[in-house]
This record gives C-alpha cells, structure tokens and sequence, in this order.
C-alpha cells in the first residue's frame, strides 16, 4: 500500500537513537514555573530560522492560539481571512467569547480586508489580522506584505499560522531551489520583518515534530509569556519533544536544501504524469496536490477504487465547502517509482470511474424509463 496522508513532508523522523538521551519525559511542573534545559536553545535557534528576534515554545499551536486571543482581548478587533485554519479559529472564537469584534473577510483578498478596516474608520479598533502564511486549499501563499500594511497603518499587527510553510518555505527561491533555502517560512519567502508580525507554527509538518512556536519580536513574545495563562496552568513540551526538535533543526541545517529540492522534483514529476493523462491538480508545486474537480465523477467513489489498487489518499471536503476532494500528499520519502505508479493508478481509476457512473447512469434511466411505462 503506498501512502499518500503523511504531512511529514521533509520524510523527517526522529527515532530514540537518533536523539539526546533523557532521564523522564516532563518535570512535573507548569512551563511558567521551569522549563527543559534545551527548550531556550531551541526557541533561540527557531527565532533566528524564521528571521524573527525571539521565539518561545508551547505543546501545539491550540495552547498558543487559545492563550494569544485571550490576551488579545483587549487591544481591538479581530480581522479573520476566511481560509484560517480550524485551530487558529478557535483561538479567534475564545476571543469573540469575551467580546472582542471579529471581521471576516474574503480569502486572501487585500482589497477586501481594506473595505473592512474602512467600516470601521472610527480608529478606536487596532486591528489584529489572522491569516494562514500558505493555504493547501487554493496552493497559494498570503499576500503578507498587503496585510501587513494594512494592519501597520492603523497601528494594529498580523498574525500568522505558518505550520505548511515552516520547513518547506524559505528565502532565495531559484531553479536549484524552488521553495525557496533553510526553511524559514513565509516571512523569509517573503522577505517580511518588522516588530508588528507574530508567526505561530507548529514543527509537526515540516520539520515532523509535535511541538509549536510562537516567534516575533522580543517585546512581543516577552510579554506573551509574562500573562500566558497556558504557560501556567500546563506543563512545557516534553522532552523528548525539545530533544527531536533539536534533531530536526539539525538535520534541516544539514541537509535540508537537498530534501526540499528533491521534494520538488517529486512534486513536478507528479504533476507532469497527470497531464499527459489530461488530469490536474491544485496546489503549484506545494506537496500537498489535490485532484482538480472532475464533471460527474464521485470522489467517494475514486476514493474507494485508488484503494484498492493499493494507493491510500486524503478524502476530504473542500475548504469552501462545495464537495468532497482527493489529495495526495507527497513527501522526500516517496521515490519516483512511487510518483508513476499513483499517477497511472490515479488515472486508470478515473477512467474506470466515470464509466462506472455512466453504466450505473444508463442503467438507472432504463429502470427509471420502465417504471414510468408500468404506471
């Protein structure tokens, strides 16, 4: 069975051999009160790959989003692209709960984040964005350096959730290396600083580690940990988290330019054995690739035939909620041999497919045709 649903898309792992040795998994303690002896020097070497001054740690991306809404909660209304990601979501919906406005607007839509900010002309409202710094959805990045003046000039800040860019993304992008050197993310594909972005990420994509981090300016993130309420009420990653992060950042150091442009070349070849096929995918050269809609092609269907040829694939329901989708998710892990053979799995499915739901069709008028003569 070939597998398609791992996001780990640099194929990082991390088994116990590969790591530094621990003694106990958790001190027993809140994050605020003491933390692992490695987690500073982690966080520090996150800051500096993600061009931000100063990086902290937390479990997930839920405990910082739910901690950095609520203590939001007073410096103005919320601004929420309409592709957020669940988990940043909820952080905003805690917010809402405590009375903050919140503003939707249309998916990576400047333009339209402009009309909403002259709704509210009045200027007692800073405004706090929240977008993802790259969608799978659509397989297109933010336009971060709009949102960000848009937010700046009415004294507000972007947030952002980086987790699919951090590892995959970074600065330099060119043949040899197309998304981008070093896996900083979005503000280094971007070229973005400034004190005004906060970049919350979680290491379980990219870099395959269980833990987030929350990096921006030093000012920021200081005061982020002096009034988290997560941070005092629950324990700090483990260990054994800290320690494969550190692995990770390791290995990313390492060799990390030579996965990411492998991951392309997968990606590309993927991509072009589909077309000759006169199949697409949305997503650019982004690993995760979901199958462009088919007309009168049930994807539940597809589902269950790419299966049973042996290829595990992601069925899931579009993020603008019109149907279901297949994605396969590539990563460095995968070989050529593995691209070709669910790229012609995928296209002998569909064909068999669509003259599955053109049989069943054809039959289904037949009987529908002979009811009507019966009555």
């Amino acid at each position: 069975m070939l597998d398609f649903t791992s996001a780990l898309y640099l194929g990082l792992q991390h088994p116990s051999r590969a790591l530094r040795p621990w003694s106990q998994l958790t001190l027993g303690k809140p994050a605020a009160l003491a933390a692992p002896a490695s987690q500073g020097r982690v966080a520090e070497a996150l800051a500096e790959l993600q061009g931000c001054e100063r990086a902290t740690l937390g479990p997930s991306t839920l405990h910082l989003f739910w901690d950095l809404f609520g203590m939001l909660a007073n410096r103005g209304a919320i601004y929420m692209d309409a592709g957020v990601y669940p988990i940043a979501r909820w952080g905003v919906e805690r917010a809402a709960a405590r009375g903050v406005p919140v503003r939707q607007f249309s998916h990576y839509d400047p333009q339209a984040l402009e009309q909403r900010l002259k709704q509210d002309a009045s200027g007692r409202l800073r405004p706090v964005v929240i977008a993802d710094g790259f969608c799978p959805g659509c397989g297109k990045p933010a336009p971060i350096a709009a949102y960000l003046e848009s937010a700046r000039a009415l004294g507000g800040c972007l947030v952002l959730d980086d987790t699919q860019a951090l590892g995959l993304f970074g600065h330099s992008p060119g043949p040899d290396a197309p998304y981008g050197r070093g896996g900083g993310g979005s503000l280094c594909w971007g070229k973005i600083a400034g004190p005004e972005v906060l970049v919350v990420s979680s290491l379980a994509k990219g870099l395959g580690v269980p833990v987030a981090v929350l990096a921006g300016a030093k000012t920021t993130v200081d005061w982020f940990e002096r009034r988290s309420k997560t941070r005092m009420h629950c324990s700090p990653p483990s260990i054994v988290a800290i320690h494969a992060a550190e692995h990770a950042l390791a290995v990313n150091r390492k060799c990390g330019d030579a996965l990411r442009l492998r991951l392309a070349q997968l990606v590309s070849r993927f991509r072009k054995r589909l077309a000759r096929q006169g199949l697409s995918t949305i997503g650019g050269l982004f690993p995760v690739q979901t199958l462009a809609p088919l007309p009168n092609l049930d994807a539940g269907l597809l589902h269950q035939r790419l299966y049973q040829l042996g290829i595990r694939t992601v069925l899931h329901r579009a993020r603008n909620g019109h149907g279901p989708r297949i994605s396969f998710l590539i990563t460095a892990l995968h070989g050529p041999d593995d691209i070709d053979r669910a790229a012609d799995a995928l296209a002998y499915a569909t064909r068999n497919a669509k003259a599955e739901v053109k049989i069943w069709g054809a039959d289904h008028e037949i009987r529908t045709r002979s009811r009507g003569r019966a009555l």
